[in-house]
């Protein structure tokens, strides 16, 4: 990933934080990293442990940036997911997967969001 996608990725990150406390939830973790995978924002909304996922891009040229989520990436986050669990012993939580499209504006500031919950489920 080149520097530009790194730092336009962090950013859609910090929008969708700052989205995600307006929304209520409590924000646990970000960036949360170990040898399986990353996961990018884990957050509580009320009695759900939420894995979020964050895709950001300028414009759907390519399609919405959740269908970038693939089930490698999908495979990859529920195995991290796992992971954290059993780290912070949060088995009495439900949890979901959700992601969040950011999408930017080349223009001005301006960009538009859009929370998909439980976007996946792994089996």
């Amino acid at each position: 990933m080149g520097v530009l996608n790194k730092s336009i990725g962090s950013y859609g990150e910090s929008i969708a934080e700052n989205y995600l406390k307006e929304m209520g939830y409590t924000i646990l973790e970000r960036n949360f990293k170990c040898k399986i995978g990353e996961i990018d924002i884990i957050a509580k909304d009320n009695k759900y442990i939420c894995f979020v996922e964050v895709k950001t891009r300028y414009g759907s040229l390519y399609g919405s940036p959740g269908e970038s989520v693939t089930n490698l990436k999908q495979y990859k986050i529920n195995k991290t997911a796992q992971f954290y669990i059993l780290k912070k012993k949060l088995h009495k939580f439900s949890f979901r997967f959700d992601v969040i499209e950011v999408i930017l504006n080349n223009e001005d500031d301006n960009y538009s969001i859009k929370l998909i919950k439980d976007a996946f489920q792994v089996s």
